[in-house]
């Protein structure tokens, strides 16, 4: 999906500004020379009645060999009339904020790098996350230097189990567009799951792909304030960002308010998007048999059946950042 359409014709619209506003700039720049360089305008003039008499010419069939000489002399004449004036020779061209694609967004049929830039702007502006928390977390800073190598009760340790699940995760990443996985992380709090969400976020809003974050709690009030309004609006614009996203990441599940309506609309949400083969990336600090007992039999069927499972476990990490890892040592009696 990338941009919706209505994205679409905000951002093109400001391409149509942008060459308004230097076609105006440029009449601006245009008249100032007439009234410093009368010289030049009267050249303009000449060399305006010779393409018209040139084009009549054409038209006739007849030579036109002197009448291009004099266009030329004439154009020569006011380029140094320009000069003389004090202006720059360019002053009195189109200027573009993008000479690539003339600001039309396009080059050679293709969407130009200054589109693309502002696609990312578009899609980070509408993904609910912070480009100052995500330029901290994500693929490239992520380390692994808090994560304890001793074994948990399944054999592996926390260094292994987040290894894998990096691993995942960037195969997520680089087979987005040919893959309509979800993903469901869980764990107890602190081990990760938002970081890796905000490094998927974070690649797939790189790579121009529509990313939209609710935390749970966040969402389903949302959701209940366009549905319960007095003025009877449905929300349109929430439910559009939550069903066409191409990415939508619902993070801290559980931390809602969980009611008949929280569940009624998480389902349809999990639901809808399976159908429409969109990606979804959940985060809870629930077990999946807590899920089951909090959400139903019919929710958590849904979430097992169609998500691959990711569980992180291990130490706090955000706490060992803080205070070091003697934070989470017990104490002597």
């Amino acid at each position: 999906m990338a941009l919706t359409n209505e994205q679409y014709q905000a951002l093109m619209r400001i391409y149509d500004e942008r060459r308004l506003a230097h076609t105006r700039a440029l009449r601006e720049r245009t008249q100032e020379v007439y009234e410093r360089c009368p010289r030049y305008k009267a050249l303009s003039d000449r060399i305006a009645e010779n393409a018209t008499a040139r084009a009549r010419a054409a038209i006739a069939g007849q030579d036109l060999t002197a009448l291009e000489e004099e266009a030329a002399s004439l154009r020569s004449e006011r380029d140094e009339a320009l000069l003389y004036a004090g202006f720059p020779a360019d002053y009195l061209e189109l200027r573009y904020d993008c000479p690539d694609c003339r600001d039309t967004g396009y080059r050679d049929g293709r969407k130009c790098h200054c589109f693309l830039r502002k696609t990312v702007r578009f899609l980070y502006g509408s993904s609910n996350l912070s480009e100052a928390v995500l330029s901290e977390e994500n693929f490239d800073t992520l380390r692994m230097d808090y994560y304890d190598r001793t074994p948990l009760k399944n054999g592996r340790s926390q260094y292994e189990l987040m290894e894998e699940t990096i691993a995942r995760c960037k195969r997520f990443v680089s087979d987005f567009d040919t893959s309509s996985d979800s993903l469901l992380f869980y764990g107890p709090a602190g081990v990760g799951k938002t970081f890796l969400s905000n490094c998927i976020a974070k690649a797939l809003l790189d790579s121009c792909h529509s990313v939209v974050y609710y935390s749970s709690e966040q969402l389903f009030s949302l959701l209940a304030d366009a549905v319960f309004r007095t003025e009877g609006d449905e929300g349109g614009e929430l439910k559009r960002l939550t069903l066409e996203s191409d990415l939508l990441i619902i993070d801290d599940l559980g931390t809602e308010r969980v009611n008949s309506f929280s569940a009624g609309q998480l389902f349809n949400i999990v639901n809808e998007r399976l159908n429409l083969k969109k990606s979804t990336l959940i985060s809870t600090n629930l077990t999946p048999d807590r899920l089951r007992d909090l959400y139903t039999e019919r929710i958590s069927s849904r979430l097992v059946s169609s998500y691959e499972l990711l569980e992180l476990g291990g130490n706090d990490i955000r706490i060992m950042k803080k205070f070091g890892r003697s934070a989470l040592q017990p104490k002597s009696k």
